[in-house]
C-alpha cells in the first residue's frame, strides 16, 4: 500500500507491506522491517532491537490528522492515498482558505496543466511531477481560482515544495 504521510511541513512517500507480525516499510527510500505486537492499548514496535510503545487515535479516512504517540512524544500525521483523491469532497470545505498543491517527493516538473488566473474544479489536474520513473498528476482538492503557479516545466522540486495555490 502506497501512501503520502504529512507531519507538520514534511511530506513523505510511504509504502507499507504486512507479513504476519512484521511490517515492511519504505519511507522516502529508507527501508524498515518492524516487528509489531498488539497490546491492550496500542502496539509494541520492535526495530533492530529498539522497542517503541505506540498508540494511534483517529482514523486515516477521516481526513483529519492521526494522533500518533510514540513513547511520550505525540505526532499529528495525515495520511492520503496518492491514487485516489479521498479528500476531494472534504477539501471542497476549505471555505475561503487557500489550498496549496505540494510535491509529494523530489522530482522533475514535466507538465504544467493550468496557469495563474484559471478557474479549476475539484480533481482538476494542476501539475505533473516525475519521480522515481513515475509521473504523478497533482490535482486540485477544491474548486477555485489558481492564484499562483510556483514552477515551470523542467524545474526540479523537493518533497513538500508548494507547486501551486488554489483559492
Amino acid at each position: 500500500m502506497k501512501l503520502h504521510a504529512t507531519m507538520g511541513e514534511k511530506l513523505a512517500e510511504v509504502e507499507i507491506r504486512l507479513e504476519g507480525d512484521r511490517v515492511f516499510a519504505d519511507i522516502d527510500g529508507r527501508q524498515y522491517s518492524i516487528e509489531v505486537r498488539e497490546l491492550r492499548e496500542g502496539w509494541l514496535l520492535i526495530n533492530e532491537g529498539t522497542v517503541f510503545n505506540c498508540r494511534v487515535a483517529g482514523t486515516p479516512d477521516s481526513g483529519k490528522p492521526l494522533d500518533v504517540v510514540v513513547g511520550a512524544t505525540s505526532h499529528a500525521i495525515t495520511l492520503s492515498d496518492p491514487k485516489r483523491l479521498r479528500g476531494a469532497a472534504s477539501a471542497g470545505g476549505h471555505g475561503d482558505g487557500a489550498a496549496r498543491i505540494s510535491a509529494p517527493m523530489p522530482g522533475k516538473v514535466v507538465r504544467v496543466l493550468v496557469q495563474a488566473g484559471d478557474q479549476v474544479e475539484v480533481g482538476s489536474g494542476i501539475v505533473v511531477v516525475e519521480a522515481m520513473k513515475m509521473q504523478n498528476e497533482m490535482k486540485s482538492p477544491k474548486a477555485g481560482k489558481v492564484t499562483a503557479i510556483n514552477v515551470q516545466v523542467g524545474a526540479t522540486v523537493n518533497g513538500g515544495d508548494v507547486l501551486a495555490v488554489i483559492e
